[in-house]
């Protein structure tokens, strides 16, 4: 088979999308990634082809930034947002992808629409890999937007332009804790891989913390920092004006906590002096040091969320824009953890470590998680799409 693989958003909708090409391509099969310049580097060491082809998030933003406007004084988020992923710079996209060639099937970030539209053209099928976005994007939304562009590329109508997944779907959650919305479909659930990144290995100084007190992880994500340092305004739905804001409450936060707190700030300036507790880390393996981690502070990325639960790890959500919100609603709706703001979260983060009922959960997710087959089985699922 000859797969494409798109992907755009932050390096989260890459390593989303990584382990099911990484599997595809150690079968044998010839996987192309296309993606933007600044997640090529994602890929490295994978058994993939890179195409760095795509718009950046950031550039397809700006182009929609002049028309926010005609939305209204007070646009919807949700309509923002899906001017932001499907909107006129997925025809440049289109024509991109059509130089590389023909392909049997396209597995793409569930925010990526110019690998559907693409795949529409070849008459193959697509399938959207695990995604936060995919949950906010409405098909009321984002439905008209497609058929705009269809119409440019002159491509042919489709019976339901609303339809985001016809060919299903891929999670690594399981059905019983589905973070999905009503308008997609049942997925094919896989088992979260536990180590995305391969190679990695924790700090040496994280062995020497007290083995008697809690430790939590504290993340808010990667696409925070990739908006430091930069002229762009907060936009509805979109990230705070100033990206550092949330890790500052986060570490007055985690001042007040009884528990040693690693922070991984992901080049984010930070101003507030952490106490002796709280450990400052550019960054960390998120997923070895989940293996030994009590609780986690997360933006309610929809990564994180699955390996949280991957490891049995109950979740204080501390969003900060996007579909972070509609994560960390659901979080605290099953029962994985608790919601917060900027003024609840020590007392959040408090309450979940001594919460036995979150455990318990937690617990309960992590096993029906460990019995849903390998990210390897993927293969199966895309010869069979192919031969039908």
């Amino acid at each position: 088979m000859r797969i494409l693989a798109t992907v755009t958003g932050s390096p989260s909708h890459a390593r989303a999308v990584l382990p099911f090409a990484r599997a595809v391509g150690a079968a044998g099969h010839e996987v192309v990634v296309a993606c933007p310049p600044d997640l090529a580097a994602s890929f490295d060491g994978s058994p993939v082809r890179v195409a760095p082809v795509l718009v950046p998030m950031s550039e397809a933003a700006a182009r929609f930034a002049p028309r926010i406007e005609a939305l209204g004084e007070h646009p919807d988020p949700a309509a923002v947002v899906a001017r932001v992923f499907a909107g006129e710079h997925l025809v440049d996209e289109v024509r991109a992808l059509r130089r590389l060639g023909r392909f049997d099937l396209v597995l793409r970030d569930g925010g990526e629409f110019a690998g559907m539209l693409y795949a529409e053209e070849l008459g193959v099928p697509h399938l959207p890999a695990p995604s936060g976005a995919a949950h906010v994007l409405d098909p009321l939304h984002v439905g008209p937007l497609l058929t705009a562009c269809r119409t440019e590329l002159g491509l042919p109508a489709v019976a339901d332009a609303g339809a985001l997944a016809p060919y299903g779907r891929l999670d690594c959650m399981p059905p019983a804790f589905s973070f999905a919305p009503s308008w997609l479909p049942a997925a094919h659930a896989f088992r979260q891989d536990d180590e995305v990144d391969r190679g990695g290995r924790l700090p040496e100084w994280i062995a020497d913390l007290p083995a008697g007190r809690a430790l939590v992880l504290a993340s808010l994500g990667t696409a925070l920092p990739m908006m430091q340092g930069t002229d762009r305004q907060a936009a509805p739905g979109g990230p705070p004006a100033d990206p550092a804001a949330g890790l500052r409450a986060l570490v007055r936060a985690a001042n007040e906590v009884d528990a040693e707190v690693v922070v991984a700030t992901a080049g984010l300036e930070c101003d507030v002096e952490p106490a002796p507790h709280v450990h400052l880390e550019r960054w960390v393996p998120q997923p070895l040091l989940l293996q030994v981690a009590d609780a986690m502070v997360t933006h309610g990325g929809y990564n994180t969320v699955r390996e949280a639960v991957r490891h049995g790890v109950p979740m204080v959500a501390f969003p900060q824009f996007g579909d972070q919100f509609a994560s960390a609603g659901r979080i605290a709706a099953l029962g994985l953890g608790r919601h917060v703001d900027g003024d609840s979260l020590a007392a959040g983060l408090s309450g979940v470590l001594a919460d036995g009922a979150v455990h318990r959960t937690v617990r309960a997710a992590q096993r029906a998680m460990l019995a849903l087959p390998p990210v390897a089985s993927f293969v199966d699922l895309a010869e069979s799409l192919v031969r039908a």
